[in-house]
């Protein structure tokens, strides 16, 4: 198994990085959050799972080892399969989801692509008891993300090879949908923000 990689970025795309190992570049799928964090040239180091299937090996990379384990884990449910469980990560920390399965919360499930209400419940009962106790402080995280995220975003798009202008204008574009979630005491999260950032860029070109 390939527990991490670490090296400079060669290149970053919407949903993968490529990290130069020992002069080979490996291609690495992550979420939004974890490519905002990258910048090419730069070092990185990704904790990262491999998933074996008959016709492919897929590298996943997560920002540290929580993300890993939690990716982990959600594939212990039926029916999860790794782009689920990275969807799940896309929009939710793995503390937010153990506070959703601490807490039953099934409308924090159904936020992500892919999850009905059935499936919710489905997950709900199967993962209750696996994830464990949620460990950040909430008050904290709710915060930061709230007051960070147009920082986050611009620095991601940035990262991902947009000018700073277009940059600057896809923020502006999604800030009404950042500021509804607020409004309604919610925190923006980054990684649905980039996506439809992303969908603003591409209409544009």
């Amino acid at each position: 198994m390939i527990a991490f990689v670490s090296g400079p970025v060669a290149a970053l795309a919407p949903d993968a990085a490529v990290v130069e190992v020992g002069g080979i570049g490996m291609a690495v799928q992550c979420t939004p959050n974890t490519l905002s964090g990258l910048r090419v040239g730069q070092q990185a180091r990704l904790a990262t799972s491999l998933v074996v299937r008959e016709d492919s090996l897929t590298l996943y990379g997560f920002a540290d080892d929580d993300e890993r384990q939690t990716f982990e884990l959600l594939q212990t449910a039926s029916g999860v399969g790794p782009r689920l469980a990275q969807a799940m990560l896309a929009v939710h920390t793995p503390d937010a989801l153990r506070r959703a399965f601490a807490s039953a919360d099934e409308k924090a499930l159904t936020a992500v692509p892919g999850i009905g209400k059935k499936g919710a419940q489905k997950l709900l009962l199967e993962l209750k008891d696996r994830l464990g106790e949620p460990v950040g402080s909430v008050t904290a995280a709710v915060s930061t993300a709230a007051a960070g995220w147009r920082d986050q975003l611009h620095a991601a798009l940035v990262g991902l090879g947009y000018a700073a202008r277009e940059a600057d204008e896809a923020v502006t574009a999604v800030a009404p949908q950042a500021e509804a979630v607020a409004a309604e005491g919610g925190t923006p999260q980054v990684g649905q923000l980039l996506r439809a950032a992303l969908q603003t860029l591409n209409r544009a070109r």
